[in-house]
């Protein structure tokens, strides 16, 4: 088994497991919704990874009826919202540190309100 990012697969193979010509692919390549890995023969590999996302654009595009225009926005939004919820993953588990009695460095201040909990960072000017 390979890691989840590896890339390991053959345009020709990926395109007979998903069932779509292989200019299907260079089309999402050159519209810039996938971007493969290249040998340095400039062999196209695709990752476990690169085809879970190109069964994503088939699914927008043939269930939802989503052109690539659309599905740009759509996955760029998104990758946009995923790097979000680490933020604040990472935010919560700072609060958690300083709620379970840690002292809040000089430059930082936690503030509750109603129930709802929210850091706000200052930062010293020298």
């Amino acid at each position: 088994m390979h890691p989840y990012d590896e890339p390991v697969y053959l345009i020709s193979v990926v395109a007979k497991v998903l069932n779509i010509h292989p200019q299907t692919l260079r089309q999402y390549e050159r519209e810039g919704l996938i971007s493969p890995s290249r040998t340095e023969g400039k062999t196209r590999l695709y990752s476990q990874k690169d085809i879970d996302r190109i069964k994503t654009i088939l699914r927008l595009t043939r269930e939802l009826g989503v052109n690539l225009a659309g599905v740009d926005i759509i996955l760029r939004l998104k990758e946009q919202m995923q790097e979000m919820e680490k933020e604040i993953e990472y935010l919560r588990s700072e609060l958690q540190k300083y709620e379970e009695g840690m002292a809040v460095p000089k430059n930082r201040a936690v503030v509750k309100k109603n129930y709802n909990t929210e850091i706000i960072i200052f930062e010293e000017k020298e």
